[in-house]
């Protein structure tokens, strides 16, 4: 069974919303699917239709009692070849007690064992943080994809997310997970910043990036309100277009070549960058105003 987390510990910037629809795109092309909601806010079980409240078992009863097998707290989508693990805000009380658990790290990947045969591919929705949780998704997982918000805000955390993949592959063997890509997401094609934020991305990353990217969408931002994936709420949808030719492009396109950047300083770099970028646009429009 592939494993793919999608990981940043920035929020907002399209996790919940990828892993969502990536895994909807994935059991389309009739890959056996499974998404785990690893974060406490419940927001991808939300976003396909159940009530985190009103859940009798969450992938918390999954990962800390071990008398309950993560088959039992799976449940059934609308989707065909979709499955769910589902979380609440019980998980959050997962990070205290790991800490007393013996190879608390690899917690996560025992318990996805026992269901490997069962599924082509599993798709992991982190918390925005990296904590216990989210290194328990990264040491289970074959492949990382990045949602990356083309802001230059976004870029701060990149390098820690690639300096903590390396250690997890360098000292909790036999993990081997691996950045897949940067997955460009909330992309303006009107604004100027966005622009150059994509060029700077390429540039800098080249093959990291997917070729495709999620454009601002107001049906996209809709959907999860009526429990709903794009490709149900919206199935004719840019939206739902792009996360099926993303699903198209994992599948098929690309392949776990994790890329060095030109040394530790080129995040930083773009960050500078874009930073000295938004501060002349926004001072011509200041001098546009006078």
């Amino acid at each position: 069974m592939r494993i793919i987390a999608i990981a940043n510990q920035k929020g907002g910037c399209g996790k919940t919303t990828t892993s969502v629809n990536l895994a909807v795109a994935l059991a389309e092309k009739s890959k056996r699917t499974l998404i785990v909601d690893f974060d406490p806010q419940g927001h991808s079980t939300i976003g396909l239709g159940y009530d985190p409240d009103k859940l009798s078992k969450t992938i918390y009863d999954a990962l800390m009692k071990a008398q309950i097998g993560l088959s039992n707290i799976i449940v059934d989508t609308k989707v065909e070849r979709l499955d769910l693990a589902p979380s609440n805000v019980l998980l959050s009380g997962a990070e205290i007690e790991l800490v007393s658990v013996v190879g608390r790290e690899f917690v996560l990947t025992e318990r996805l064992k026992t269901i490997k045969d069962k599924y082509d591919i599993c798709v992991i929705d982190c918390p925005p943080s990296l904590s216990l949780l989210t290194l328990n998704a990264l040491v289970a997982s074959t492949d990382v994809i990045v949602p990356v918000q083309v802001h230059y805000y976004a870029m701060e955390g990149l390098k820690q997310l690639f300096e903590t993949a390396g250690i997890i592959r360098e000292h909790l063997r036999p993990c081997e997970v691996k950045i897949l890509g940067l997955l460009l997401t909330f992309v303006d094609k009107t604004t100027l910043l966005s622009k150059q934020t994509q060029k700077q991305m390429r540039e800098y990353f080249g093959d990291l990036v997917f070729d495709t990217v999620i454009h601002r969408s107001v049906r996209l931002a809709e959907a999860p309100s009526t429990g709903e994936p794009i490709f149900t709420y919206a199935p004719e949808s840019r939206s739902a277009a792009e996360y099926r030719a993303l699903a198209e492009e994992i599948i098929n396109g690309k392949t776990s070549t994790e890329q060095k950047v030109n040394g530790e300083a080129s995040v930083e770099q773009i960050i500078n960058d874009e930073a000295l970028s938004e501060q002349k646009i926004e001072g011509q429009a200041l001098v546009r105003r006078q």
